[in-house]
């Protein structure tokens, strides 16, 4: 008779996180909770007068001033107005929803042609089984590049790359949602935050020193050096406590490997042909000086907006010459019901998001995320430790707010002016200081219900677990995000006794720049 494993005190207080999370009510009416009691907390705060004054940066113009910032009721007149006049534009401009939805296009197509089934049976049987989940998190990681499509398109295909192995779905979400998500701050390559945290990080040094620069690159030494980090420890943390916590996968999903047949064959190579032509169309409208989609020399706003539509034809164009070629698309009748059945499968997340947004807007025009900040920039700047305590509660704080304040750089907006001058002041570069920031903001992002893509994930989970809900996803999450923590904060513990620099020319210490 085969014993049952005992379970050790962190598998427990795990499974006490997950049953008390599942008790709670559907995510959708706990967004709804969540949005009353703003509301509430709003009209109390704004009775007692709540505020606080910082020096904020506007991160549109980047200039620097005094903002006085009081707490708004909901329950205002001006405040009741917003409520219901804002409710349809809160759920339309809400920009993962629109993230998704043209993604889901692209992918709806790919999949219902059965390229994506196709693609993974040749990676599964291509790819050792041992090094499935490494390349999951490393591809999640580097998806970052392409802004959010991590979220919408490599979190699914983790799920279906796990199960097509036999694997638990969720373990394959929890893969892919702990590269994309956690490690947000990690990369081989400067993503479109670099740029932004840049510019907000210049404003906030020249505060202290008046032409002082912070480029993109500030912090790629490290980004580069915490990518093998992360997949490394989301690699370990999958297979070693994720995967045998969930257990074997007893749910209606299933998806089977065969060999790739002659038809197939012939449909993957048009599909690739198809999608090299695409990409060196792309590169030709955006890599020339004078190329279409470059805006005075620049390509920064194609990749803020227009690389989503990009990775939609991305999926589409192959998808399409892929089921031409195998029968599954025959007439321009069969690729819109291809689009139309994704788009369908996508009503329990749109009902979801909904309400999120409703929650999110409010607590943003509430002030009481602002405030919140300010108060904690305030309560560690007052703590008045030195050396790499300060580090780590800094660390600490900016990990703690991110679960109150989803957005990295309007956080970085608020916390830089306070924060860069008074490090700069103990010794600390600017650079070494954003980097400090990223650690925090990233490794709570996957167990924060005000990220963005949250409700996202918990909807998609549900496809596979009818049973799991905010508590399974928190509860999945949050050895990564422990892990991510802690082994973030020693690798820049060795950065900053060991004087590496942080990137190229950029010193942890003023007196090393210097």
């Amino acid at each position: 008779m085969k014993m049952k494993q005992k379970k050790g005190i962190f598998d427990k207080f795990l499974d006490g996180v997950e049953v008390v999370g599942n008790k709670l009510p559907h995510p959708m009416t706990i967004f709804v909770m969540l949005s009353l009691i703003v509301i509430a907390v709003s009209a109390i705060c704004s009775k007692l007068g709540v505020s606080v004054d910082y020096t904020g940066i506007n991160r549109k113009t980047f200039e620097i001033g005094e903002i006085h910032l009081k707490a708004k009721s909901l329950l205002s007149p001006e405040g009741i107005r917003y409520a219901f006049n804002s409710m349809t534009t809160n759920f339309t401009s809400f920009a993962p929803l629109g993230t998704v939805l043209v993604a889901i296009i692209g992918v709806g197509v790919a999949d219902g042609s059965g390229l994506i089934h196709a693609c993974l049976r040749k990676l599964v049987l291509s790819t050792s089984p041992k090094l499935l989940t490494a390349v999951l998190v490393f591809a999640g990681i580097m998806s970052n590049i392409a802004s959010d499509a991590g979220y919408v398109v490599l979190v699914p295909l983790g799920a279906v790359i796990f199960m097509s192995v036999g694997r638990h779905p969720l373990a394959g979400i929890a893969a892919a949602f702990a590269g994309v998500s956690g490690g947000f701050s990690a990369n081989l390559l400067i993503g479109t935050l670099d740029p932004l945290l840049g510019g907000i990080s210049t404003e906030a040094a020249r505060i202290f020193i008046p032409d002082y620069v912070v480029l993109p690159t500030a912090n790629w030494y490290f980004m580069v050096a915490s990518t093998f980090l992360i997949t490394f420890l989301g690699t370990y943390i999958t297979e070693k406590i994720v995967e045998p916590r969930l257990g074997k996968y007893k749910g209606s999903h299933k998806e089977e490997l065969g060999e790739i047949g002659g038809l197939e064959k012939k449909g993957l190579k048009r599909a690739g042909i198809s999608l090299v032509i695409y990409l060196i169309i792309v590169l030709a409208v955006t890599v020339p000086e004078n190329a279409i989609f470059r805006e005075n020399g620049s390509i920064t706003n194609f990749m803020r907006n227009g690389l989503l539509p990009g990775i939609m034809f991305f999926f589409m164009i192959p998808g399409y010459f892929y089921g031409k070629t195998v029968g599954t698309i025959k007439t321009d009748k069969d690729l819109v019901k291809l689009i139309g059945n994704a788009l369908g499968g996508m009503g329990g997340y749109m009902a979801l998001v909904f309400a999120a947004a409703q929650f999110i807007k409010y607590f943003s025009y509430t002030n009481l995320g602002t405030i919140l900040a300010v108060r904690g920039a305030d309560a560690l700047e007052a703590i008045g430790f030195t050396g790499f305590p300060l580090i780590v509660g800094f660390v600490v704080v900016s990990a703690f707010l991110n679960l109150f304040m989803g957005s990295a750089s309007a956080k970085w907006a608020i916390m830089a002016p306070v924060f860069i001058p008074m490090f700069m002041k103990l010794g600390f570069t600017p650079e070494f200081t954003q980097a400090m920031y990223r650690i925090g903001d990233s490794s709570t992002n996957i167990i924060s219900p005000l990220m963005s893509y949250f409700a996202f994930i918990v909807a998609y989970a549900q496809k596979y677990d009818e049973d799991s809900g905010i508590g399974t996803l928190i509860s999945t999450m949050l050895p990564y995000s422990l892990c991510f923590l802690f082994a973030w904060l020693l690798l820049l513990m060795v950065w900053y006794f060991a004087g590496l620099p942080i990137g190229p020319g950029v010193a942890t210490t003023m007196q090393m720049a210097l």
